[in-house]
């Protein structure tokens, strides 16, 4: 199992529907996460800097990647484009970070 951690914005006045479509997210899109390997994903709000910090457990980097050629996932990163920074294909701007340390 490989463990990755990335951070995100959200707009300042977004903080409350970001909150509200994630809870609970789609039930399609959940599906398809857990059938391309993602397990334990979770997203936490630092609202005085606007940042999410999410981590998730995956089972490879290609399904995980491939995620992102899904039709819900294409339609979920749309719908959340006007919440969040976002890339020309509407998926969220992103930075991978590096894990230092881990206590099991």
């Amino acid at each position: 199992m490989l463990r990755k951690a990335f951070v995100m914005q959200v707009h300042p006045d977004k903080h409350q529907e970001y909150q509200q479509r994630h809870n609970p997210i789609w039930p399609e899109l959940a599906q398809t996460l857990k059938d391309h390997g993602a397990h334990h994903y979770s997203i936490f709000l630092d609202a005085p800097r606007n940042l999410l910090f999410a981590v998730v457990d995956i089972e490879s980097e290609e399904r995980w990647n491939a995620v992102a050629e899904t039709e819900v996932c294409q339609r979920w990163w749309r719908s959340m484009s006007e919440l969040m920074p976002s890339n020309a294909d509407s998926s969220p701007v992103s930075a991978g970070l590096q894990s230092v340390f881990y206590l099991e």
